[in-house]
């Protein structure tokens, strides 16, 4: 095949030669840092490798493509593609291997996830966006398969959006929606749902975005057959092909090693998905992987020698230099001495890597060796002291764990002693461990001024005469103010928009703010998080509904892999202030009545878990997260909707401080911990027990993550000495939680006089009917009696055995 310089808009022939050739330098210099950083694992110098080689002329031909503003959601192989924008270097590929825990060296993740993973840097030093429009765009990868699918709905819904919503201030975020959303997967991987799921979503949003499968027909050592319908995803997926009469996708196909085909399909695809607004699927087959999945097994061992042989022919690399030899576009010496200098810049960016990696280590050694020689000299302990010494001194490339773990092994022989040196010693250890437990533990929440936990309450005001409505009505009045306030903020969900949710929370906004802002959804929470994380990605304000608490559990994964991870793992240079709003606790049945709080607190580490006790601390809750920037999961309490509250005259401008509990009632004997709904029994309770001479002092959780930064829970044991936690969750699960808040953090312990206690649910779903919940969750004569057990046990006297 002859070259055509037509492919890259008309440029001369000269041009293109020079662009084959610095497209093959790339490619070559890819496959070098691949080759060279499995053998950095085999040594034992890296932990771990999953490498790109096989997948760098598809990559290159992506890159052609991609333009300023564009997004890319992919996965770890795509290091050629980032090579090809001036994102990552030999240098920073290795100390992405080496994990070395600095950001200006390793701008991906300094060091927190492995290598492949890739990101772009959206933010500012001071957490302002910085110009996407600018730049081209990588959101941050993730390892589980296909999990980059649901957010590549959302990267590509924000062009949509900002094409199509009057009012938006697009400065930094879009050029009038001109961008593509890249996603990037494996042939395998697209066997799982979050896959099928975005594809179906995507072609029904008809929204911009590209899918690029890169195929080499294996998945770890699992042939395609066993993966796929027919052997062949384009083919499985051809349904889906648009015509005349039906929209849909756009699906091309097209060889791996075929550089001009590669490039005419990249081009075309950008084309149709930008100017017409419509997502293309692009599988590229006949890939291979030279070194076999990863550096933790062989090929050899699952595939056969002749496809071994087949795979050797047809690599990309070697099928792109024939074609540049057999074109006449170098020549076979010329692309031998590129090929040496290239291996030379790579073996000496892996040198320098290293030697940086190494370079802090080495000093902080030094020092350590400095300080336990002194510590040996005045310590009776000495002979201990210097072979810890001297077992450091051997370790020739020592991690920082092998400085932590000597330094603090050597305080052991010291205990009693108080020398100077002893003092210098420990003060050495103490700043190591806060300066290395810094850069792996940073930034799991915002760490800037404007953080959600930083903006100060401001309570409902009421007017003399103000109404008594549905608590409904306050949700919808003050999501009215919101959307007016804020033209970025939308939301989306299951019957959401037209009928105005389930609990007509919006009701009538959709006819008021358009289809685009208050959105119906399909059934499909894992794409409806992930149209959030994408969205928010991208300077959008989105709330994600999900219609009920238990159904939160199918986006789990992307939940809590991707949005409460992504602050964390880009070390605050991407951010996803997306707000997740749902309903639960108390509604009766298995399956909708579940209280998954203990796995929420678990899995959502990085995101605000928030319980309001009634729609007018729900609607402060939306307006204190719409002032900051960081992602949340708002629970309001489904059998609230209906209840009365006095309408606040303040809507949209009151806020319900984060990370702060309320008190509802004073008292003297004995403190209640509770939340959302069944926080309303607890406080009828806490009457009933004035009947029989029991002053319950009545607090409201409110915020489960972040809880009680004030502490105020373990002032009040101060004065009750007894702690009762009440909640609908399974047994452990987030009354344990608040217990070890409680007991460990804030040191309650020291301040009771009775055996702090939890009242669950049972450890079975909640069984169907008002019989179901009262045997099944806490309901007021468990926790009253509950009560009265406690205060038997410390007073018998007084309160005498009930049952």
């Amino acid at each position: 095949m002859k070259p055509d310089p037509s492919t890259s808009n008309d440029i001369s022939f000269e041009d293109f030669r020079s662009q084959i050739l610095q497209d093959y330098e790339i490619a070559v210099m890819s496959r070098e840092c691949s080759l060279l950083g499995r053998r950095e694992v085999l040594s034992g110098k890296a932990k771990f490798g999953i490498f790109g080689d096989g997948k760098e002329l598809p990559q290159l031909a992506m890159a052609r493509a991609f333009q300023d503003g564009d997004f890319r959601s992919g996965y770890y192989r795509d290091q050629t593609f980032m090579m090809a924008l001036g994102y990552l270097s030999p240098k920073e590929f290795f100390h992405g291997l080496y994990a070395t825990t600095d950001l200006e060296k390793e701008p991906m993740s300094a060091g927190r996830q492995m290598g492949g993973h890739f990101i772009t840097h959206s933010l500012n030093e001071d957490g302002t966006w910085k110009n996407l429009t600018k730049q081209k765009n990588s959101s941050a990868d993730i390892s589980c398969t296909a999990g980059q699918m649901p957010r590549l709905l959302g990267l590509a819904q924000a062009s949509k959006i900002y094409r199509n919503v009057d009012g938006l201030d697009q400065t930094n975020f879009s050029n009038n929606g001109n961008e593509v959303a890249w996603g990037t997967i494996g042939n395998a991987s697209t066997s799982e749902g979050h896959f099928f799921e975005t594809l179906n979503a995507a072609g029904v949003m008809q929204v911009p975005m590209v899918i690029c499968i890169w195929d080499d027909e294996y998945g770890i050592s699992v042939p395609a057959e066993y993966h796929t319908t027919k052997g062949d995803i384009s083919e499985a997926l051809s349904g889906l092909q648009r015509d005349g009469e039906n929209d849909g996708y756009e699906i091309l196909k097209v060889k791996g090693w075929d550089y001009t085909a590669l490039i005419h399909t990249f081009e075309n695809a950008s084309d149709i998905a930008r100017e017409g607004h419509v997502p293309v699927l692009i599988h590229v087959t006949e890939l291979t992987q030279p070194q076999g999945h990863s550096t933790s097994g062989s090929h050899e061992r699952y595939k056969s020698a002749e496809r071994l042989e087949w795979e050797r022919e047809n690599d990309c690399n070697k099928r792109f230099r024939e074609w540049i030899l057999e074109n006449g576009i170098s020549t076979e010496e010329d692309l031998k001495k590129l090929d040496r200098e290239i291996k030379h810049k790579v073996r000496a960016s892996k040198k320098d890597a290293w030697a940086e990696f190494l370079k802090p280590h080495l000093e902080a050694k030094k020092q350590l060796v400095h300080l336990l020689d002194k510590v040996a000299n005045s310590s009776p302990n000495r002979t201990f002291i210097l072979k810890t010494k001297n077992d450091l001194i051997a370790i020739e490339e020592p991690l920082k764990k092998d400085l932590a773990a000597k330094s603090r092994k050597a305080l052991r022989y010291l205990i009693g002693e108080t020398t100077p040196e002893k003092k210098e010693l420990q003060t050495w250890v103490d700043r190591f461990l806060e300066e290395s437990e810094y850069k792996f533990s940073s930034h799991l929440y915002s760490e800037l001024d404007n953080r959600a936990t930083n903006v100060k309450a401001l309570p409902p005001s009421y007017s003399n005469d103000a109404e008594e409505v549905d608590g409904r009505i306050i949700l919808r009045d003050n999501f009215d103010v919101l959307f007016g306030k804020y033209p970025e903020a939308l939301i989306f969900g299951e019957d959401t928009g037209n009928i105005g949710d389930v609990n007509q929370g919006l009701e009538g906004l959709q006819k008021k703010y358009g289809e685009l802002r208050i959105a119906d959804t399909g059934i499909r929470e894992t794409t409806i998080i992930g149209q959030g994380i994408g969205m928010a990605l991208r300077g959008l304000r989105p709330i994600a509904e999900i219609q009920y608490l238990d159904y939160i559990l199918y986006a789990i994964q992307t939940l809590s892999d991707d949005l409460a991870t992504l602050t964390y793992r880009t070390v605050g240079k991407q951010k996803a202030p997306l707000i997740v709003r749902t309903r639960g606790h108390r509604l009766e049945g298995i399956w909708h009545s579940g209280s998954p709080m203990g796995g929420l607190i678990h899995l959502l580490r990085g995101m605000y878990i928030l319980t309001p006790r009634n729609m007018t601390q729900a609607a402060g809750f939306y307006n204190t997260l719409m002032k900051s920037d960081e992602p949340a999961l708002v629970i309001e309490s489904l059998n609230g909707y209906r209840l009365k509250e006095k309408i606040p005259a303040n809507l949209g401008e009151f806020l319900t401080p984060i990370g702060k509990v309320e008190t509802l009632k004073e008292g003297t004997d004995i403190t209640l911990l509770s939340y959302g709904s069944t926080l309303r029994i607890v406080e009828r309770v806490a009457q009933e027990l004035m009947e029989v001479g029991i002053d319950a002092e009545v607090i409201d959780a409110q915020s489960l993550l972040p809880f009680d930064l004030e502490h105020d829970v373990v002032k009040s044991l101060q004065k009750t000495n007894r702690l009762l936690i009440i909640d609908e969750d399974v047994p452990g699960g987030c009354s344990a939680y608040l217990l070890q808040e409680i007991m460990e953090k804030q040191g309650g312990y020291q301040y009771l006089d009775s055996a702090p206690q939890t009242l669950t649910a049972k450890a079975h779903r909640p069984a169907y009917a008002s019989d179901g919940d009262y045997f099944s969750k806490p309901n007021a004569e468990d926790i009253f009696e509950k009560v009265y057990e406690i205060m038997h046990e410390a007073d018998p006297e007084s309160y005498p055995q009930l049952r």
